[in-house]
């Protein structure tokens, strides 16, 4: 295989594995922005409660969306996501392999 055939398959590689989505969330981060901001609102029998209408991850990503909103809190797209995997981890449960 000569060097330019080389260099493209390199590159392809490089580019394939960039495509990859990482789900690298922090939750240590996103339980700590919990306590600092959602809990003026929420208590834990918000997320344990019986009759809780958040049936998915991407409903209570959604949530939590709203929730930074409605209280001006003007988060990064990576603090909506360690909040919302904190919540998951400790509360809900969801499966994200679906």
């Amino acid at each position: 295989m000569n060097l330019i055939k080389k260099t493209l398959l390199a590159n392809l590689i490089t580019l394939l594995l960039l495509a990859v989505p990482v789900h690298a969330f922090d939750s240590d981060n996103g339980k700590a922005l919990h306590n600092e901001n959602c809990v003026r609102c929420h208590d834990d029998s918000m997320y344990t409660r019986e009759d809780r209408k958040t049936k998915s991850y991407s409903l209570l990503r959604e949530r939590v969306v709203q929730c930074e909103i409605m209280t001006e809190l003007i988060w990064f797209e990576e603090e909506i996501d360690d909040v919302t995997a904190y919540l998951n981890e400790s509360f809900y449960h969801f499966n994200l392999e679906k």
